[in-house]
């Protein structure tokens, strides 16, 4: 390997759906590095479930899969049921995300 391509920032994450599955993946040079699973309702996506593999921790790769999965609901005009605390606590912190949670469901959420 050159030095060249040593200092080459290395590819963004993938991310994908599988819908079959039910998740979100992420990936990195193309190995799954976690996912985010859902469960799809007509008018709501419920996140059940946010797992990053040990040995991709620390990177960001969480944060990186929760906002693709607000984006893609927003995109799909669908609201957010943020059952995984990882999903919830990410919209905490994160309030532009909030109006993605139904305002008569925020409670039940902790996010009144």
């Amino acid at each position: 390997m050159s030095l060249l391509d040593r200092l080459r920032p290395p590819p963004p994450p993938e991310i994908r759906d599988d819908p079959a599955a039910g998740r979100l993946e992420i990936l990195v040079d193309g190995r799954r590095a976690g996912y985010a699973a859902y469960r799809r309702h007509p008018e709501a996506i419920a996140y059940t479930h946010t797992e990053i593999e040990p040995e991709f921790e620390g990177r960001g790769l969480g944060g990186k899969l929760v906002r693709a999965a607000l984006d893609k609901a927003r995109a799909e005009g669908v609201a957010v049921l943020p059952y995984c605390p990882f999903v919830r606590e990410y919209v905490e912190r994160h309030p532009d995300q909030l109006d993605l949670v139904p305002e008569g469901r925020r409670e039940e959420f902790g996010l009144a």
